[in-house]
C-alpha cells in the first residue's frame, strides 16, 4: 500500500518498503502496460506526458492541449486531478469532475492506474522523474 502525508512542506508518497518518496517535481510517462485481448505487457511511449506536481497542490500537464493546470490531492493510495479551465471536460472524469488513480511508487517510478476511467482489459502508466 502507499500512502501520502505532508512532511516539511513536501508531500510525500510511501513506498512499499515505507520509505518516503516526494512526489513534488517533474514526471515523464515513459510505458504503458495495456492489452490487446491477450496478455497485458509493457510498451514505450514515445512523447509521453509530463506531469509538474508542486508543494503547493498544484500541477501543470501536457496532456490536453485545452487545459493544462489544476490542483491535485493524494489521499491514501488515490491521486487526485482537478483540471481547473472553465468549461473543459476529457471525459475521463468521475462523477465529482475529477480524473484518478491509484498511485504507486516503485523504485524510481510513479505507477498510476486509472480509477476514474474503467479500462476493461486492465492498464497502467508508469512515470519517471525528470
Amino acid at each position: 500500500m502507499s500512502s501520502c502525508s505532508k512532511k516539511d512542506d513536501t508531500l510525500v508518497i510511501k513506498d512499499f518498503s515505507g520509505k518516503d518518496e516526494p512526489i513534488i517535481g517533474k514526471w515523464k510517462l515513459v510505458e504503458a502496460f495495456i492489452s490487446d485481448g491477450g496478455p497485458q505487457y509493457w510498451v514505450n511511449v514515445e512523447n509521453g506526458e509530463e506531469i509538474t506536481f508542486t508543494g503547493d497542490g498544484l500541477f501543470s500537464s501536457n496532456r490536453f492541449s485545452e487545459c493544462t493546470k489544476g490542483d491535485f490531492s493524494i489521499e491514501l493510495n488515490e491521486l487526485y486531478l482537478n483540471y481547473n479551465c472553465e468549461g473543459f471536460t476529457s471525459g475521463m472524469e468521475n462523477s465529482e469532475g475529477l480524473i484518478t488513480y491509484n498511485i504507486t511508487f516503485e523504485s524510481n517510478y510513479l505507477l498510476l492506474t486509472p480509477t476514474s476511467l474503467i479500462c476493461i482489459e486492465g492498464c497502467n502508466y508508469k512515470y519517471i522523474r525528470k
